[in-house]
């Protein structure tokens, strides 16, 4: 190979790799990030193994919705991430009587949630939390096995990193805004 066309080469493979990084790092850091799930706390939304990339723009624009799955720091340890579901909002009651949820919303209006995401069913004792104007309260949809609000207490809204986006393993399973369901607001 002639010793121009070696330069010319690298020369173009040293652009190419400044434009790849110029793109990928800030889409990495600021819109989109990849989580792989680890544990039994979201079966049968979640597996162990499958790979998630999160949307860490949305909340920037609009705030987290009931029933959004969210990758969020643990509040007790926040090198951990943990998924989770989203059952109460800022200001909200979250009421856990005879194994039903019940959320009194900020405008006074008692929603019993239906919750069709959850199949092992088990909430644990009767509880009420009274969430502050930054906190969410959060549970997996697997409750007997899930480590979540109920136990340590609520989400403040900085630790919430994004929700889940993309489901892209298994391949089978592929998912846009996998875990999503609408929830009553009222």
């Amino acid at each position: 190979m002639p010793e121009e066309k070696r330069d010319n080469f690298f020369t173009e493979l040293l652009k190419f790799a400044l434009i790849a990084l110029i793109i990928v790092v800030p889409v990495r850091l600021f819109v989109a990030q990849p989580f792989i799930v680890s544990g039994a706390s979201m079966v049968p939304t979640f597996e162990t193994g499958q790979y998630l990339i999160v949307d860490e723009l949305s909340y920037h624009f609009e705030a987290p919705q009931r029933g959004d799955v969210i990758i969020f720091r643990y509040p007790k340890d926040p090198s951990q991430f943990f998924i989770k579901r989203i059952i109460g909002l800022p200001g909200e009651t979250v009421k856990i009587q005879n194994g039903g949820v019940y959320v009194t919303t900020t405008a006074g209006a008692i929603i019993r949630l239906p919750e069709p995401y959850v199949v092992n069913v088990g909430n644990g004792a009767d509880q009420t939390t009274v969430l502050d104007q930054n906190s969410y309260f959060v549970m997996g949809d697997n409750r007997p096995e899930s480590s979540d609000s109920r136990y340590w207490g609520t989400v403040p809204k900085a630790n919430i990193i994004g929700r889940a986006f993309l489901r892209l393993l298994p391949i089978q399973n592929i998912t846009i805004l996998p875990g999503s369901v609408t929830e009553p607001t009222q």
